[in-house]
C-alpha cells in the first residue's frame, strides 16, 4: 500500500521496526498532510496497518480524524444571472436556466420533472422522491408559465418536462454542458455547474428577506429543525414566496 510505504520510509531513521514509532509521532506525520482528505486517507490506512498487521490496534486511538474542510461556492449574482439570461435563445436551455434558479431544484429534480407535478391551479411544483425519498413543493413562479408553455409548443415533451433525443429523459451532462456554454458566451469567468444555481437562487432568496426557515422547507434540507417546521407551514405559504426569477427578464436576448 502505498501510504504505508511512504509512512514506514518517513520513519526509518527513527525506528527499526513500526512498533517502535508513537502515536505523538504519527500524528506528528499527519499534521504536515494539508489536505483533509489525504489526511484522513493516510490515517485510516495507517489504522488498519496498526490493527491488521503491527498488532498494535489500540496504537491510534487518541489520533483524531481532521474536521472536513467546508468551501463556501462562489455565486453568482443577479446581474450574471441576467446576462446567462441575455445570451439565450434557446427555449429548452431558458427553461433549463428559469426551472433551476426559480426554485432551487437540484439537478436530479430537474430532470426528473414531470408535467404532472406542475400545479398551475395552487401554483406550486410538487418534487416527487427527492433526497432522501421525501416528496415536497416549491413555488411556481407566473413569470416562467408562459416560458413553459412556450416551450411545450416547440418541443412536446409528453411525460418529462426535459426531454432528450426520442423523448428520452435530458442528461446531467447536457444540463451542465449548456451552462457552461452560455456562461462562456455571456464571457462569465466563474466557474458553473447544475448545482451552483440551487446555491444562487437560495442565496438570493435570503438575500431578498425570505425567511429562513422557508428556505429550508423549500431546499428540503435535512435537520431537526426543517422536519419540525414541515408540520406547521403551509403550503399555501409556499405558493406565496417571493422567486429571484422575478426580478429577471426571462425573455431577453442579446441581439
Amino acid at each position: 500500500m502505498a501510504q504505508i510505504d511512504k509512512f514506514l520510509k518517513y520513519h526509518e531513521k527513527a525506528a527499526t521496526k513500526p512498533s517502535e514509532i508513537s502515536a505523538k509521532q504519527i500524528e506528528s506525520y499527519l499534521l504536515q498532510i494539508k489536505n483533509s482528505a489525504s489526511h484522513r486517507a493516510a490515517l485510516c490506512a495507517i489504522k488498519f496497518f496498526y490493527n491488521e498487521v503491527g498488532h498494535q490496534p489500540r496504537k491510534l486511538d487518541n489520533v483524531p480524524y481532521p474536521r472536513k474542510s467546508t468551501k463556501l461556492p462562489i455565486v453568482f449574482s443577479q446581474e450574471e444571472i441576467q446576462m446567462l439570461f441575455d445570451v439565450c435563445d434557446n427555449t429548452k436551455h431558458k427553461v433549463v436556466l428559469s426551472l433551476l434558479y426559480s426554485t432551487g431544484l437540484r439537478i436530479s429534480e430537474l430532470l426528473n420533472l414531470k408535467w404532472e407535478n406542475i400545479d398551475r391551479s395552487r401554483m406550486i411544483i410538487n418534487v416527487i422522491d427527492a433526497k432522501g425519498g421525501k416528496d415536497r413543493q416549491v413555488m411556481l413562479p407566473e413569470i416562467i408559465i408562459p416560458l413553459l408553455e412556450k416551450y411545450w409548443e416547440e418541443y412536446k415533451s409528453k411525460i418529462y418536462v426535459l426531454n432528450g433525443q426520442f423523448d428520452a429523459q435530458y442528461s446531467e451532462t447536457s444540463v451542465g454542458t449548456t451552462l457552461k456554454k452560455l456562461a462562456r458566451k455571456a464571457n462569465i469567468k466563474k466557474r458553473i455547474y447544475p448545482h451552483l444555481l440551487r446555491h444562487c437562487a437560495f442565496t438570493h432568496m435570503v438575500e431578498a428577506g425570505t425567511d429562513l426557515f422557508m428556505v429550508q422547507k423549500i431546499a428540503g434540507h435535512k435537520s431537526q429543525k426543517t422536519t419540525q417546521i414541515y408540520t406547521h407551514l403551509s403550503t399555501n405559504t409556499i405558493s406565496r414566496v417571493f422567486s429571484p426569477i422575478n426580478n429577471i427578464n426571462i425573455c431577453s436576448q442579446r441581439v
